[in-house]
C-alpha cells in the first residue's frame, strides 16, 4: 500500500510501500479520500513528543482522515461498508497519509452531510481541540470573554466560531490581512499582532486559548481576570497532563519542571494554566457534526494538495500563511 512515512525523526517525509492495515474486531477500515495537515504532524516528525509519545519507526504520518468505509471488524456495530466518515485516530494509531487506514470505531463519526470530504478531512483534530479547550476545560458560558490566539489558523478558525456559539465575546490575534476574515467568522475584536500589543488592549478575560507559546503565553496570563484560565496547546506540558497520560515518575518530574515557570507566574497573578493535548473522540465528533450541519461551524480549507504532493504539503506546515487548514486529497 502506498503511504508517506518518517524513517527517522527530523528527516523529511518519504513515500513508501507499507503493509495493508490490520483490521481489529473493533476497527473500521477507511479508504482515505482526504487527510488534513496539522502542526502536530510536523512536531511528531521533529521528535518533539517522543519523550511521552514514541512511535516505532517507520511511521505512517497523518492525524486527520475522511473517506469511505470499505471494511469493518467483527464487533463493529455503528458503521457499515459505504459509510462516509471522518476521524482523528488516537495518537498511537495515526497514519492518514496512506491509501487506507484502520481506525478504532470509538474514534469515528459519520461525516457532516453538508460539507465535502475535503472539508470534513480538515476538521477532526482542530475541532476536537477547540471543543476540549472551550467546552471541557474552559466551560465557556454566555457573557464570558475569550481570547483566541492565532485566529486565522486551523484551531483558531473553529475556536472563534465555537466560542461565539457558546455565547462568549471573542477577541483574536491575526495579521492585518486576516482581520476582516476573522470578523466574518464571528470575532468581536481582531488585533493585528504585528502592529498592536494585545496585552495593552485587552483586560479581564475569562479564558485564553494559546497556540503560540513562549512569551505570548506569558502575556496571555496578564489579560486574564483573577480566577481566569489560560489553555496552551503547544506547551509546556503540565503535571496534570503527565498524570493523565500515565507517564513514569521521571517524566512527571520533567514535565513539572518544564511548566514550573509558567505555573508559578499564573499563581502569582491569581490565574491558572493548563496544557491540552487533544484526544480522539468519535462521540465529540458527532456533536461537532451536528453543529456543522446546522451551520454553526464551517470548516476553512485554505489549500488543497494532491496525494502525490504529500511531501510538499508537509513542508508547507513550516511556511505558514494558510487560512484554516491545508488538506491532501485522493481521487
Amino acid at each position: 500500500m502506498r503511504a508517506f512515512v518518517i524513517n527517522k525523526y527530523k528527516e523529511p517525509l518519504q513515500e513508501a510501500d507499507v503493509p495493508e492495515p490490520v483490521v481489529g474486531e473493533h476497527d473500521v477500515l477507511v479508504q482515505v479520500q482526504a487527510a488534513g495537515l496539522n502542526v502536530v504532524d510536523e512536531k511528531i516528525r521533529q521528535g518533539a513528543f517522543k519523550a511521552f509519545l514514541s512511535y516505532e519507526l517507520p511511521q505512517v504520518m497523518g492525524s486527520d482522515v475522511a473517506g469511505t468505509v470499505i471494511g469493518v471488524g467483527a464487533k463493529v456495530r455503528e458503521f457499515a461498508i459505504g459509510d462516509q466518515v471522518y476521524a482523528q485516530p488516537r495518537t498511537e494509531r495515526i497514519g492518514a497519509f496512506a491509501e487506507r487506514i484502520a481506525v478504532p470505531e470509538a474514534d469515528v463519526a459519520l461525516k457532516p452531510a453538508t460539507v465535502t470530504l475535503e472539508e470534513a478531512g480538515s476538521l477532526p483534530l482542530v475541532a476536537l481541540t477547540a471543543w476540549q479547550a472551550l467546552v471541557e476545560k474552559g466551560n465557556v458560558q454566555p457573557g464570558q470573554r475569550v481570547l483566541i490566539q492565532a485566529g486565522a489558523g486551523g484551531v483558531g478558525t473553529i475556536a472563534i466560531q465555537l466560542a461565539k456559539h457558546l455565547g462568549a465575546t471573542v477577541a483574536t490575534t491575526v495579521s492585518a490581512g486576516n482581520i476582516d476574515f476573522v470578523r466574518e467568522l464571528g470575532a468581536d475584536s481582531a488585533i493585528d499582532y504585528r502592529n498592536q500589543d494585545f496585552e495593552q488592549l485587552l483586560d479581564g478575560y475569562d479564558l485564553v486559548l494559546d497556540s503560540v507559546g513562549g512569551e505570548n503565553l506569558e502575556k496571555s496570563l496578564r489579560v486574564l481576570r483573577p480566577g481566569g484560565k489560560a489553555i496552551g496547546i503547544v506547551g509546556p506540558p503540565d503535571p496534570a497532563f503527565a498524570r493523565e497520560a500515565g507517564l513514569n515518575p521521571v517524566l512527571r518530574l520533567a514535565m513539572a519542571a518544564l511548566s514550573g515557570r509558567i505555573r508559578r507566574r499564573a499563581r502569582k497573578l491569581g490565574v491558572t494554566y493548563e496544557f491540552l493535548f487533544m484526544r480522539a473522540s468519535g462521540e465529540q465528533l458527532r456533536q461537532i457534526t451536528a453543529l456543522v450541519d446546522k451551520g454553526v461551524l464551517r470548516p476553512v480549507v485554505g489549500r488543497v494538495f494532491d496525494f502525490d504532493q504529500t511531501v510538499e504539503a508537509m513542508q508547507s506546515l513550516g511556511k505558514g500563511g494558510i487560512r484554516g487548514k491545508a488538506v491532501i486529497t485522493r481521487a
